[in-house]
């Protein structure tokens, strides 16, 4: 294993909605003093965002790697190649983290070199409002005082989690694809709601509170989730016949094959 690094200053290359996320925790959970942290982006509205929290923002990603204790890669996975003959020399010690979807340590080792310390991350989208999950594994270059600064930077948004690189891409399948597939049974709720009277925004409201409120039941009890839902189901009650339909129509059998053609797609881009 490599010496270990004193994470002191940090780059974001790419800052959209995640890097920018990403940028936003380290700053706002002083992580990092703000004159440490470099952002790199070639939109205008991408570092004007950045600069907006005090971090320098360059066009160039070699100029915001320079000298840098810790990468982030926060661009598309189909940039990558692209992204590797711009982003110049990044330092030997230096840890590199990717949130890249489906790309595997052993392919950014392809790129940085086998001794090179490669962290994987599989964030999603509430990191934007302070409620995401990570996912995060390693390859045997880092340290653990290195993993655990990456720890505490995605976690700074949300909840962080280290696993085997072996489960990122059902990782991918059930938290970082996953708001999609709740914001589809939200806006089923919306509809059903409008549907019966309500406006819009009472009907919003009323749907996202209650997938928040049952979200949070789960996290806080040691109740399983089919216990909790026989819970609301009093007999004979109302709560039971929209059950009964969700269990007719197999509602759980439809999420397990959703997360598991995402997690197949993850798969296949690791191979690409």
């Amino acid at each position: 294993m490599n010496t270990n690094t004193e994470i002191k200053n940090a780059a974001v290359v790419g800052l959209g909605n995640m890097g920018g996320a990403i940028l936003g925790g380290i700053v706002s959970g002083g992580i990092l003093p703000v004159e440490n942290l470099r952002g790199a982006d070639k939109a205008d509205v991408c570092r004007a965002k950045a600069e907006k929290l005090g971090v320098k923002a360059y066009r160039e990603p070699s100029e915001a790697v320079k000298d840098a204790d810790l990468v982030i890669l926060a661009v598309k996975p189909q940039s990558l190649e692209a992204l590797m003959s711009e982003i110049g020399e990044v330092k030997k010690s230096a840890v590199i983290v990717s949130i890249l979807a489906g790309k595997k340590i052993a392919t950014l080792e392809s790129y940085f070199g086998a001794d090179a310390k490669i962290v994987r991350v599989m964030p999603n989208t509430p990191a934007l409002v302070g409620v995401g999950m990570s996912g995060i594994c390693r390859n045997a270059n880092v340290s653990d005082e290195e993993l655990e600064k990456v720890v505490e930077i995605f976690s700074s948004f949300g909840k962080a989690s280290v696993v085997d690189e072996s489960l990122m891409d059902i990782v991918t399948g059930i938290s970082g694809s996953g708001p999609a597939y709740v914001y589809m049974f939200i806006d089923g709720l919306i509809k059903a709601g409008i549907n019966g009277g309500m406006d819009e925004k009472s009907a919003k409201i009323f749907a996202a509170q209650t997938v928040k409120g049952a979200a949070e039941m789960v996290l806080r009890s040691d109740i399983s989730p089919e216990q909790l839902k026989i819970n609301v189901c009093s007999p004979g009650g109302t709560t039971i016949e929209a059950v009964k339909v969700l269990e007719e129509q197999k509602f759980e059998d439809i999420i397990m094959q959703a997360v598991k053609a995402c997690e197949d797609k993850s798969r296949l881009m690791g191979k690409e």
